[in-house]
């Protein structure tokens, strides 16, 4: 077995790491989520957000909500 490889088996025993990096803001695309707490206070905000969704029945059910928290796994 390469040792890379055993390296990961070995990582992966040991289950997920408990540690996340959480941030304020968040950079995709070109455009900047602030969340909400972060925007409160300021002339702009810039925390909604939209996931586009499907059922099983082919019936669409898009979420809308704000951004809370960003969380880095």
């Amino acid at each position: 077995m390469r040792r890379s490889a055993a390296k990961s088996l070995s990582s992966l025993s040991l289950g997920p790491e408990r540690k996340v990096q959480c941030y304020n803001e968040y950079f995709v695309n070109g455009y900047v989520f602030h969340a909400e707490e972060y925007g409160h206070g300021r002339k702009t905000h810039n925390n909604g957000v939209c996931v586009k969704g499907s059922t099983s029945s082919e019936l669409e059910v898009d979420y809308y909500s704000k951004l809370e928290e960003v969380v880095e796994l």
